[in-house]
């Protein structure tokens, strides 16, 4: 993963200004994501796996004001923005590791993840989703908003075109855009949306769910009995 933070540490500053016009209906993507992340409890403990800059947890933070959060991140830096975010909140934990491979701690209500572990190879993927499920409380949910693999080598082509299009039309430069699709390109291990499914069903989740589809782009949902 030493890849993967570097990359991430030399964007940190500029990573939230370009979201929406990297990301295709960001704001549906996300609220998706928050409107999945359900809990009986009006402070819940949640952990944000991957949690970059902290996007996603703000909103949660919004939904939640009584939670603790926790961000685990490879990258620094990233956090280092994330940190900025949050200055003041004293429910906000911030954690700088390799979530596929460091002690995720626990127990916790909710695991949210976003944008993060498309990253990662197959079977740390999968093994992931089985740690998550180890470290949720009885009730817990995982949201992960993320990437999927087209199901056919016909649908993930159709999907890098709906991609690439609209990279063309946004405001980004073309050196912006050039970099964008180059980290994509190398950095990326989508893997079916079909596989993750079964992955989660593996790990032991009784409910399993897409709440979001966007071409490759992706919110699922998991709940722990």
């Amino acid at each position: 993963m030493e890849h993967i933070r570097k990359a991430f540490d030399a964007v940190a500053t500029g990573y939230d200004a370009q979201r929406e016009y990297v990301i295709p209906d960001l704001r549906q993507f996300y609220g998706a994501a928050v409107w999945a992340a359900e809990s009986p409890s009006a402070s819940p403990a949640i952990l944000d796996v991957g949690a970059g800059t902290g996007l996603l947890s703000a909103m949660l933070l919004l939904k939640y004001p009584a939670s603790t959060i926790t961000l685990l991140d490879i990258s620094e830096k990233m956090l280092a923005v994330a940190k900025e975010r949050f200055s003041g909140c004293k429910n906000v934990v911030f954690r700088t590791g390799d979530y596929s491979r460091v002690d995720l701690s626990g127990p916790y209500d909710l695991v949210c993840s976003a944008l993060s572990i498309h990253h990662l190879e197959p079977a740390d993927k999968r093994r992931l989703f089985g740690r998550i499920f180890s470290v949720l409380a009885p009730g817990g949910v995982f949201v992960n908003a993320d990437q999927a693999e087209g199901e056919t080598l016909y649908f993930t082509r159709k999907y890098r075109d709906y991609w690439d299009a609209f990279l063309q039309r946004g405001p980004l430069d073309t050196q912006e855009s050039a970099e964008i699709r180059r980290r994509r390109d190398t950095l990326d291990k989508n893997e079916k949306l079909s596989v993750q499914l079964s992955w989660l069903h593996e790990a032991g989740f009784s409910d399993v769910d897409v709440v979001y589809k966007n071409r490759n782009f992706i919110v699922t949902v998991a709940r722990k009995e």
